[in-house]
Formats: structure tokens, sequence, C-alpha cells
């Protein structure tokens, strides 16, 4: 496996999550040294132009290098496609989730040093996924597997769609990005929305506790909406002539 392509999904899944997660944790809501709310906060929609603007611009860094998937179901959705080879999955999956858990690191460093704040682990908790009581909105395990798939599903199929040999170059970062952007707004308030293991699994690995014991659904249903999406692309879109078979943002 290429160290540079594996470094690339490192830094590229780490900007994804300090960046989108960052944004809930630090300017979701801004509130004064008494605790009131200034209105000064970026809320749900800034926090999901935030993940959108990681991936575009994680992409246009890194895309050329590693393909820019920054996601373990991104990688498996390709797969899947018959994009990316399957020897290569695993070192890109262990690359996502150390960047993943690198970037909540950052985060938490950040986190503790407030004066007054509430412990890291505590506000690393507040941005995890979950369902049930630690959903937004109080959404059940079946809303929120249901969400988690069929979102997925199409982010890659966006994903599929705008790297293909026809679609117009240079362009597929913003449309990939925007699709976040819209997939955040719509399932933020069911989920935290994951659509991403990597962004799931590390802040669930420092707020321990309830997240650890839901991150489960954020693996199983971003993985099976991403294999699905590949499978079906694949099967309806795709011939072998017309196909990008390797680096998908970058394409």
């Amino acid at each position: 496996m290429n160290p540079r392509k594996l470094g690339a999904e490192f830094l590229g899944t780490l900007w994804l999550v300090f960046g989108g997660c960052g944004s809930a944790v630090l300017a979701a809501k801004f509130t004064t040294s008494g605790g009131a709310d200034t209105g000064l906060g970026i809320g749900f929609v800034g926090v999901s132009f935030a993940f959108g603007l990681t991936v575009l611009t994680g992409a246009y860094a890194f895309g050329g290098i590693s393909g820019g998937h920054f996601n373990p179901a991104v990688t498996l959705g390709l797969w899947a496609a018959k994009r990316f080879p399957a020897n290569d999955i695993v070192g890109y999956i262990v690359a996502q989730l150390l960047g993943g858990i690198a970037g909540i690191g950052i985060l938490a460093a950040i986190v503790a040093g407030q004066d007054g704040g509430a412990p890291a682990r505590d506000r690393i908790a507040g941005v995890a996924n979950g369902y049930g009581a630690h959903s937004p909105g109080l959404y059940k395990a079946g809303s929120a597997f249901v969400a988690e798939l069929v979102l997925t599903a199409i982010f890659v199929m966006v994903i599929l769609g705008s790297t293909h040999s026809r679609a117009p170059k240079g362009f597929a970062p913003i449309s990939i990005g925007l699709c976040l952007t819209l997939i955040h707004l719509i399932s933020i308030p069911v989920t935290n929305t994951s659509v991403n293991p990597a962004r799931s699994f590390a802040p669930a690995l420092i707020g321990r506790g309830w997240p650890l014991g839901q991150v489960w659904l954020f693996f199983v249903g971003p993985i099976v909406g991403a294999i699905l999406a590949g499978l079906i692309w694949s099967s309806l879109f795709e011939t072998d002539d017309e196909a990008v078979v390797g680096d998908p943002v970058a394409a």
C-alpha cells in the first residue's frame, strides 16, 4: 500500500472530523461567561456547512493523492461499484479511523483548555451519533438506521456520478461537499448525522459510555447503504468502458 495515499486519507479524515465536530462543539452555540446564549452560534445550518466544506477542501487538497474517501463506507461503496481494489480496503479504513481519532483528540485538547467549561469527555460525547434518548430529536433506532442507510447510499451515488467519466471534470469535490451539507441539514435532528463510521467512532471512543454502546448502528447503517449503492450503480449505470477506476474524487 502506498504510504502517500494512506497519509492523505489520514489527514483528510482528521480534517473532516476535527472541522465538522469542532464546529459543533466550539461554535454551534456561543454563550457568555454567565451561560446566557449570545445568539452568535452557527447552529445546525453552520455545522452542516462545516462538514460539507471540510470534504470539499479536503478533496481538493488530497483527492489527487488518495481519491479523497475520508470515510470507510465510501471506500466500501467504491469497492462494490468496482472502482476500488479490494487489497487496499483495510489500509484505507485503518488510516481513516486513526485520522478521525486524531481529529477528535485535537478537539478534546482545545476543549480542555476552556476555563469553567464542562469536562472535555462530556463535550465530545455531545457530538457523538445516537438514537433514542441520545438522538437530538428523540428518534428511535429504526428511524436512525433508515436515515443513515438511505443518506449514505445517496452520498455514495453522488460520488460515483460526480466522478464518472462523462461528468464535468474538476467539479466533483463541490457536488460531494454540497451533498454532505444537505445530508446534515436533513439528519442532524435524527442522529447528529454520521454517514461515516470514522466520524462516529472517534467521539464514541473518547466520550465512552452511551456513545460506545450505540456506535454499532453508525457502522452498520452507513456500510450497508454504501455497498448497496455501489452494487446498484455498477449494475444500472456503469459499463466497463465508462468506469473511472482508481481515485474517485481526483477523476
